[in-house]
């Protein structure tokens, strides 16, 4: 098949699965009232395949398929590869008003790193799990499946390894072996557009010791399968309204807690099944790709941030005051530096034995932790350019009534002829973007998003080759 319209990627999506939303059982996830937001968002995918302005970039003629299929699919071999995936990723957030798809890139990045991983394994091991990967990424291309990634496991007590938890099943473990697979239980948290995709795919999301590994387990499984349930969280999801919710009304996410009740996994589809040596390896090579793929779709929100302080600088009539010109001066290089350290990140990459590279580690956590160190800053000098309207202004039903609208329009006028219902729009942006339901996820988001600000610090810190330093160091000192 290759490449499937946005109609079949759709209808894949009508397969019985098990989505728990606001205490409901979802009977159709697509035509749902809130969740269907998401589904047409996440679409935006299969659409950019299909235009002729973006199909170059978004998809890949396969030589060993002879198939055009999608490039998320393409394991990168060289710092061109990278940056392709780089813009594929920027470019449809941008489409997606500043929101990111994650039904292909996330997944991707998963299976980029089980295809390092796994071929070590097999070289120290014997094992044959990169054959069991490599077949998996083909069916991926050949049906053009959604991918999420179930990782962070619930953890209970973090101060205690999984084996020494209440309950065992703080963290998703093997509880029954059989000759066809593995039978898992447990949940995962922070699953993003799990009930948006086809498949999901889980990782460890810890290094584990010898006692703990039941708990070292990686494979994919279809979201329909039997014992899979996803808790949908509400949160970030406001009333579908475009005057006041300009972009969320239209683009959403949606995060699940992913219960495995005692779920089947064929061998076929498992890929680390008690390799506790591995475990940690794993988590952290997929980090390698996932934070790379995470500051690719952070310039867009960015961008918009930028834009919607300069217009509502010309709009309250402050564009040429200095501390305004300062703040986005600030913004322009708060975005620019994020972007500049991915597409570094992408030059600067690295060869393994496989073949495939993996984006330069420094770079790419340096450009994470910028934008999560400075997101709360940055949203403070946009909301201190927007005034004080942001939160106090009135509402659509106010602009409607025909006894309140002409005393707004009178009234909330910007600078040089600009009318109220245009200030008030770009009010309700701002108001999107950094003080509602939907603002407040995003803050949360760049804090923990793809780790921690903590885990950026760690792996930094780990990377860096701090003896070069002190090597030129002594070399001074001896002169």
């Amino acid at each position: 098949m290759g490449l499937r319209s946005p109609a079949e990627f759709k209808e894949g999506l009508r397969d019985g699965r098990e989505i728990y939303y606001r205490g409901e059982l979802i009977e159709d996830v697509v035509s749902h009232h809130d969740l269907g937001i998401g589904v047409e968002h996440v679409a935006l995918d299969f659409e950019m395949a299909e235009d002729p302005l973006h199909r170059d970039l978004m998809t890949w003629d396969d030589p060993n398929l002879g198939e055009t299929v999608s490039r998320y699919f393409k394991v990168p071999s060289d710092g061109a590869d990278l940056l392709n995936r780089r813009e594929m990723i920027e470019r449809s957030t941008r489409l997606g008003d500043g929101v990111v798809l994650l039904i292909k890139e996330i997944g991707s990045d998963a299976l980029f790193a089980l295809d390092l991983v796994t071929s070590q394994m097999d070289n120290q091991l014997g094992t044959e799990y990169r054959k069991r990967v490599g077949e998996f990424i083909q069916t991926c291309k050949k049906k053009d499946l959604s991918l999420a990634v179930a990782q962070t496991d619930v953890k209970g007590d973090r101060s205690l390894l999984p084996s020494q938890q209440e309950h065992p099943d703080y963290y998703v473990h093997i509880v029954e072996e059989r000759s066809d697979g593995i039978v898992v239980r447990g949940a995962k948290a922070h699953t993003t557009c799990a009930p948006y995709v086809d498949e999901l795919v889980v990782l460890p999301t810890r290094a584990f010791k010898e006692d703990d590994a039941a708990y070292a387990v990686s494979f994919a499984i279809p979201v329909n399968a039997p014992g899979v349930k996803l808790i949908a969280s509400p949160f970030g999801s406001p009333p579908a309204n475009a005057f006041h919710h300009p972009v969320s009304s239209g683009h959403r996410m949606i995060d699940t807690l992913t219960i495995f009740d005692d779920v089947f996994i064929p061998n076929e589809r498992i890929f680390l099944k008690g390799e506790w040596q591995y475990a940690g390896l794993l988590a952290n090579t997929f980090v390698e790709y996932h934070r790379f793929t995470a500051v690719s779709y952070k310039p867009p929100l960015c961008d918009l941030f930028i834009g919607a302080a300069a217009l509502l600088a010309h709009y309250n009539g402050i564009g040429k005051a200095s501390h305004v010109r300062e703040k986005l001066t600030k913004l322009i290089s708060y975005a620019e530096t994020v972007r500049g350290l991915s597409l570094a990140a992408a030059h600067e990459c690295s060869q393994r034995e496989t073949g495939s590279v993996v984006p330069n580690v420094i770079y790419s956590n340096l450009a994470k932790f910028h934008f999560a160190n400075g997101y709360h800053e940055a949203v403070s000098w946009v909301q201190d350019i927007a005034g004080g309207l942001v939160v106090t202004g009135p509402s659509e039903e106010d602009w409607l009534n025909p006894q309140t609208r002409p005393y707004i329009e009178r009234f909330l006028g910007g600078s040089q002829g600009v009318g109220a219902e245009e200030r008030l729009r770009a009010l309700n942006l701002v108001r999107d973007l950094t003080a509602s339901t939907f603002g407040g996820y995003n803050e949360f988001l760049a804090i923990h998003a793809e780790g921690s600000l903590e885990t950026q610090k760690i792996t930094i810190l780990r990377d860096y080759d701090v003896a070069r330093c002190v090597e030129l160091v002594q070399r001074i000192l001896r002169s």
